[in-house]
This record gives C-alpha cells, structure tokens and sequence, in this order.
C-alpha cells in the first residue's frame, strides 16, 4: 500500500489541489513521521506542530475558495535552523543562541511559504554552520539513516536526513562551501548549490565573500527544480544576482527535457595536497563517467594545474573571516565548541590586508579556472574523498584545528565551486557494498543551472534511485 510519504512533493501537491489529500493529512503524517524516527536520527533542532497544522488549515481554505493555487500547496518541507524564522526559534545550532527567536524571516523562508509549502520545523545543523558534518550540544548528531553509527554531513545535515528517511518530501538547505552537496551525497539524496546569486540571502545574508547560497535537497530531481522555483528571484539590494530566466520558463522545465550531447570533464584536482580517493569514491566516479560516456555526451579529463598554491590558504582565511561576525558575548565564547573558536580566533587574528589580499586572490583565481574551463559544459567530480565518516571521527580529542585538517581532506573538492560560483549537484548514483551511499558532483557553467537539471534529470531516469530507501522509511505507525 503507497503511504502518503511515498509521493514526490510534486505528487502531493497535486493531490492536494485535486482535493484527493489534505494539507492537513500530509501535515499529520510527516510530524508522525518526525515524533517516531527522530529521536535516533537527530534530523530537527526544533519542531512546531502547531503552526504547521494552522498553516495546513490556511491551506484548506484556498483549496476550497478554488482559482489559481500556488504551485506546491500544502507540501511539507523544513527550514535549516541557520536561516532566520520570525516567532520561531533559530539557534545556528549553538547554545549561545539556544533562546533566540527572530522577528523577521529570512527572504527564501518568505519565498517558501509564498509557493504554499508548509514548515514543519528547523532542521539540525551545526555550530554557525562551519563543518562538513552536524552535531552541537543541543541536538547532537545527525545521523545517516542508512547506517545511524554514521554522521549525515552538514551543514545541511539535518535536511538531508530528514528527506532520506522520508520525514519530508524535500527540505531548503544552504551551501557555503558543500553544505548541501556533502549531507547530499552521505544520505543518497538529490541536492543543488544553485549559482551564486541565483537565491537571495536577504535580508541578513552577507554577500562579502560570496561563497553562501540556498538550496534545496530532494528525493527526485524535479523536486528539487520545483523547489529551486519557488527559492529563486533577486531582492532588491542583493550585491549579485543570476539573471532570471527567460519569461514562461522554469527549472522545474529543465529537468523535462533532453540535455543534448555535452561536452564533460572529469576534474580530480584538488587544492588539498596528497588527496587519495577511498576505492568506493573513485568507483563512483568511474561508474558515473561511463553512464555520461554511454548517454552519448563527450567525457574528457580537465587537465591538471589549474590551482595556484594560494587557492587553499586563501579560502581557508576568508572562511575563517565568518567568524568574526558570529554574535557570541565575550564571556560567552567560552561555550563555543572547539572547532568554532579556532576559526573565529584566526578571523579576529587577521589584518584587514590579509583579508583583502586573500579575497582579491580567489577572485583573480575564479576567473582563471572559469577561462580554463570554458570548453566544458559540465565537470564530474567527487564531492566527498571518503565513504561516511563514523559518529566522533573528526572532533575526537577535542582539537578544533585538528577537527578543521580532517574537514578539509575529507571535503576536498566542494569548496573549489563556492569559490567560482558555479551551480553544482550532488547526484546519488553509487552505493557501496554495504549500503551506503556516494554521490558524485556535477557543475555547470556560471548561471547555467538549468543545463545541470536536464543532465541530472537524464541520469536520473538512466539509472533511478528514488526507490532506495533506508530501514526507517518503512516505519508505518
């Protein structure tokens, strides 16, 4: 028997405006869903049942006064707690701001609520958002459903598991430097990093380095276009933006139709020195780059040597410069975890020189690698260097540099297209022996995410994964 958690968001969406499900009825199972499995699986920071059934009662309301509908009426989705939600408590998952509930939303939750979808809650994310894996002191871990001694990645973590173990259809996540395509990739789950630009980071988003932007993750493919829909447009004001596209189209759109042949490049450089790939990322890469191969698109190798010696200490000075903003107390800093006072002490460390010269440095970089790289419509690479971590493998011994040198060689490609700006997806081709899964990057043009849409569309429907599912999502009640 099909469970209402077994359609796609489209699928539900379209229920609900031909009246065969309630926005009430989708709201119901998934919080049932969150009260069951997340305790083992640490998906949320902070669930509100209540005004998610007030939402789905709103909902009702349209559906039965009829006319025009928005497009995803009634879909359950959840915000990343590092995105402001007016009334709602938003912690950064830091217990510094364990008690802070914001009076304005920010633009692409404004967006989401617009396009009718229904949040649930705050997903678990980790300290301000600095590593590549979720866990803090409030919720702890996110853990990967497919192997729950597992982490989920992150920042996103807890969007991706919640997706993953269909707790919800899809879920707004945000990239900085993998934060959607790492959580992507360990949970077998479809995300985008959307071109710089593409999704507004107003009101409170800072455009200074440029490496930020939301995202959706999603089961499927048109899902997750559909969701890139709703987020997308400019706000006035915003330092960047992608240009819209063109009147009448949409992503959701691109991702029904064919790519054409393209021209692919396989990319293995990193800026980390002495990466080695685990056998199973390098399968993945292998099994993806004949999938391309047999699709007919062309797939070449990007020549090395395209990364200067000052791409890596100068990405990890402007990351670094993040912290200097975070709002902690002085005396408060000392509930900071480690990893979070080591970047935000090299941040207040540096010089104004330093900054400039290493935020001048990768955009002389970008540049570069976007003129070397101009005669590929699209690169493959891998978005992580290894198979899921287990729970504690990077902050053991409570060292936050250390904790930040295991980040750094286990994510070893994704921060290179934060940089340029690209748009770039985490597409769940591979799963290993035992079950886990390993996703592989695509990364378009600049301000090209729809070419990346159809192309992962084409994969998709060559070799599905939506049907996996991890043992929870078999939980019925």
């Amino acid at each position: 028997m099909t469970e209402l958690h077994d359609r796609t968001a489209l699928e539900q969406a379209a229920a609900v405006r031909a009246k065969e499900i309630s926005p009430t009825e989708l709201v119901r199972h998934a919080l049932d869903r969150i009260e069951a499995l997340d305790a083992g699986l640490g998906a949320f920071l902070t669930v509100t049942p209540e005004q998610a059934l007030a939402a789905a009662r709103r909902a009702e309301a349209l559906v039965r006064r009829g006319g025009d509908l928005p497009p995803l009426l009634g879909v359950p989705t959840a915000i990343k707690d590092l995105n402001n939600t007016a009334g709602v408590r938003t912690t950064f998952g830091a217990t510094v701001m364990a008690d802070f509930v914001p009076t304005t939303d920010d633009a692409v939750v404004t967006k989401l609520a617009a396009a009718g979808t229904i949040s649930l809650g705050k997903t678990n994310t980790p300290e301000f958002g600095f590593p590549c894996y979720t866990d803090n002191a409030l919720a702890g871990p996110a853990r990967c459903p497919w192997d729950p001694t597992r982490l989920a990645g992150g920042s996103s973590g807890g969007a991706a598991v919640a997706v993953a173990a269909g707790m919800l259809p899809f879920a707004q996540g945000s990239d900085g430097g993998g934060s959607i395509r790492i959580p992507a990739s360990i949970n077998g789950v479809y995300g985008i990093k959307p071109s710089r630009g593409r999704v507004s980071n107003a009101p409170f988003g800072s455009d200074v380095t440029g490496l930020g932007t939301n995202g959706p993750l999603a089961r499927t493919v048109r899902d997750a276009a559909a969701m890139l829909d709703a987020m997308a447009g400019p706000v006035l004001g915003d330092a960047a933006w992608a240009a819209p596209l063109p009147a009448g189209e949409t992503f959701l759109a691109a991702a029904d139709r064919e790519p054409g042949r393209l021209r692919i490049g396989r990319y293995l450089e990193s800026p980390i020195p002495g990466v080695v790939l685990d056998p199973e990322v390098l399968a993945a890469f292998e099994e993806a780059s004949a999938l391309l191969t047999e699709l007919g698109h062309e797939v070449v190798d990007v020549p090395t040597g395209l990364l200067g010696p000052e791409v890596l200490p100068s990405f990890e000075q402007v990351w670094a410069l993040s912290g200097t903003l975070l709002p902690v107390p002085a005396d408060r800093v000392g509930e900071l975890r480690p990893l979070t006072r080591e970047l935000r002490d090299r941040g207040l460390a540096m010089s104004a020189r330093a900054a400039m010269e290493a935020m001048t440095a990768l955009r002389l970089f970008a540049r570069r690698f976007l003129q070397a790289t101009a005669g590929h419509d699209v690169l493959l690479a891998p978005v992580c260097t290894m198979t899921p971590r287990p729970l504690g493998w990077f902050d053991a011994g409570g060292n936050g540099a250390e904790d930040f040198e295991r980040q750094k060689r286990y994510a070893a490609f994704t921060a290179l297209f934060n940089v340029t700006g690209q748009p770039a997806v985490s597409i769940p081709l591979h799963w290993t022996g035992d079950g886990l899964p390993v996703g592989s990057m695509l990364v378009g043009r600049p301000a090209d995410d729809v070419t990346l849409l159809a192309l992962s569309a084409q994969l998709e429907a060559a070799r599905p994964w939506a049907h996996r599912h991890p043992e929870q999502w078999e939980w019925s009640g």
